[in-house]
């Protein structure tokens, strides 16, 4: 007997028009919008650029400017401007400097149930809490969805987490996707698609469903859906959209590859410690613990519910005089409804920092936190130094334990405040601002692009040698993120268009000295670095692979791979390889010599790869996982060479 369709399998099944959708088979997908940061989108639009293919072919393409906010001097004003004129040439909508965070800009705007969207950001994901089937990607991939080709991925599981019960008091949707991470881990949801289903879903909001999805990134999921129900319905009326609804629910016999159940009513308020999402404990077993800065604000807590019960809970109160009691409002729309309902107030008068809606210390733009000082935040990562200090202690966290514990200068379970657990419902229409929305121009193929001296070409880089041999520049461990292979901040954000310069900064966290050493070898042949598990987790920015590519690197060897950097590799022309022994891994040492050899025949010819030690006289086996397609873009050097040569769309 056929098995019903839960609503993952419904949206992709409506969107394929590649492959075969079985578990581990590459598939190609049908991209109905694109989603653009300017940390990224920079890039983006060079890369799109490139393609000559003129206006975009989708059915709605956005620019968002949320991320380099900070203009401390020219270069950040100048991809503004560059961006803006991108968007116009190019046909895209451009979301102007403080008018807001993409996810839930997007989301409030644009995002209609049933469609497909692809982001040059990891939390683009946050789209599912609509009903939408979203991925994070590296600039390139955009960029070719935006010129109307597919995007790629290996089919998933889908993983159901069933949900009962209600969130009790002082309990919310941060907490849920904490307790997914307690359980499972930053790799946990590697491979798989989750989808919620059950009837706690009536307990939570389109924009709860939003803190959700956004955050399953952490897991390493490859995406988080929800259907679309009345709570859908309710938030795309809110927003002036109601036309923009249709139902998507699973059927009622639908199957799921794996299952797991959260019963809400049994969550407890919860805190990831330094410096990882997956190091999760009850904010109980930490209460007490000083802090410096209580953060409310970003992607994974955008909704107004998620300042309103702050400003509740401080309302009349004063945070003590060494607390930084940061405020990051996630869009202009957010902010003026706060000024409507009074709670702008309250924060105010609390001694709240009000900062321009963005993303801002998210990505260690500013508000970095004091030395050695704990800083509770509402934001989905605390990698180490993503904040802008080296040595931070960042802890992730629902809004009511950094309110709570803003209030009392330590950590704080919420529960156990001399208060009610407070309840917020607007009690009018919400106040709709599209004022910084600027909609694509017809006729406008024939603007020029405004490219500033901080916006540099493209890097050309070759095709795949037959031959790779060169030193291990680097030796690192399990779970290294993008964060540390490229950190973002103040100082290296506004280099993203300008590929020599923001090389330096590659691997810097790790190791200050891997610019100087891979320059060094860059023209003798190139070099390797060696990872372990979940190398690559975190941000989906594909400088993270481009930098180091202009540097020389041409193998990553790891015990295993997060899914978006795996593909920027490839399409940047470097080989992701995992060891088919992991043990092996402790046997290579840095400055080891590496070789690969006849890789233009070996690697067509079977997954398994021979790689000798040269400096210990050893041999290693790897593994590549690549389809067809992928081994054609790295043998051609890349994406965009892939693309010129016409061996991109040489099916899978």
């Amino acid at each position: 007997m056929t098995m019903g369709k839960n609503v993952t399998r419904k949206l992709i099944d409506a969107h394929l028009i590649d492959g075969e959708p079985a578990v581990g088979e590459e598939i190609g997908l049908r991209m109905d919008q694109t989603l653009a940061q300017d940390a990224t989108g920079t890039m983006v639009m060079l890369e799109f650029e490139s393609m000559n293919v003129g206006r975009v072919r989708t059915e709605l393409s956005a620019q968002y400017v949320d991320h380099n906010l900070l203009q401390t001097d020219y270069r950040n004003a100048d991809d503004h401007l560059f961006l803006r004129s991108a968007c116009r040439k190019f046909g895209v909508w451009y979301s102007r400097p403080g008018n807001g965070v993409s996810h839930p800009v997007h989301m409030q705007r644009f995002g209609v149930p049933g469609k497909t969207l692809v982001g040059s950001d990891s939390h683009t994901p946050a789209a599912g809490g609509l009903g939408m089937l979203a991925f994070g990607a590296g600039g390139l991939e955009v960029a070719t969805a935006m010129a109307g080709g597919p995007i790629y991925v290996t089919m998933p599981k889908v993983m159901g987490v069933h949900l009962t019960g209600r969130l009790p008091d002082w309990v919310s949707a941060k907490d849920v996707i904490l307790e997914m991470l307690r359980r499972h881990g930053v790799d946990g949801g590697r491979g798989r698609i989750i989808e919620y289903f059950g009837p706690g879903l009536a307990d939570l909001t389109a924009m709860d469903r939003h803190v959700i999805a956004n955050m399953g990134t952490e897991l390493g999921a490859t995406s988080t859906v929800f259907p679309s129900d009345d709570a859908v319905r309710q938030f795309l009326a809110e927003q002036g959209r109601a036309d923009a609804w249709r139902a998507l629910t699973a059927d009622a016999d639908a199957g799921y590859d794996e299952t797991d159940e959260i019963d809400l009513s049994g969550l407890e308020p919860l805190i990831a410690l330094p410096s990882s999402p997956g190091n999760v404990v009850p904010v109980r077993e930490v209460a007490g613990r000083p802090i410096y800065q209580a953060y409310i604000g970003s992607s994974a807590n955008p909704g107004l519910r998620d300042f309103a019960v702050p400003a509740l809970m401080v309302a009349g109160r004063q945070v003590p005089d060494h607390i930084s009691f940061d405020v990051n409002p996630t869009s202009r729309q957010l902010i003026e409804n706060m000024i409507e309902t009074g709670l702008m107030e309250h924060l105010i008068q609390t001694g709240a920092r009000f900062h321009q809606a963005g993303c801002n210390g998210c990505i260690g733009m500013g508000q970095a936190p004091a030395t050695g000082k704990i800083s509770l935040r509402t934001v989905p990562r605390n990698f180490p130094g993503r904040s802008g200090t080296v040595e931070d202690q960042v802890y992730l966290c629902s809004p009511e334990t950094a309110a709570a514990s803003a209030l009392t200068g330590v950590i704080t379970d919420p529960r156990t405040l001399d208060m009610a657990c407070p309840r917020f419902a607007p009690a009018t229409a919400l106040k709709i601002n599209t004022a910084l929305l600027v909609p694509p121009e017809s006729g406008d193929e024939d603007c020029e692009l405004e490219k500033g001296p901080n916006i540099k070409p493209l890097p050309v880089f070759d095709a795949l040698p037959d031959r790779l041999e060169g030193p291990v520049l680097l030796k690192m461990g399990d779970d290294i993120s993008t964060d540390e292979i490229m950190p973002a901040g103040a100082a290296v954000l506004p280099l993203r268009s300008n590929i020599p310069e923001i090389s330096r900064f590659a691997f810097s966290r790790i190791d200050d000295t891997y610019h100087d050493r891979a320059m060094a070898c860059r023209d003798n042949g190139g070099s390797f670095v060696v990872g372990g598990n979940n190398y690559g987790q975190g941000s989906s920015r594909e400088h993270a692979a481009l930098a180091p590519r202009f540097l020389g690197l041409r193998t990553v060897v790891a015990k295993s791979f997060a899914r978006i950097h795996a593909q920027n590799l490839v399409n940047f022309g470097i080989l992701p390889l995992t060891f088919e022994n992991p043990k092996d891994w402790a046997a290579i040492h840095p400055g080891d010599v590496l070789q690969l050899g006849k890789l233009r025949t070996a690697l067509p010819a079977g997954r398994q790869l021979r790689l000798v030690n040269t400096t210990r006289s050893e041999t290693y086996t790897l593994v590549h996982r690549l389809s067809g397609r992928q081994l054609r873009v790295v043998m051609a050097g890349g994406l965009i060479n892939a693309i010129r040569t016409g061996v991109q769309g040489q099916g899978r």
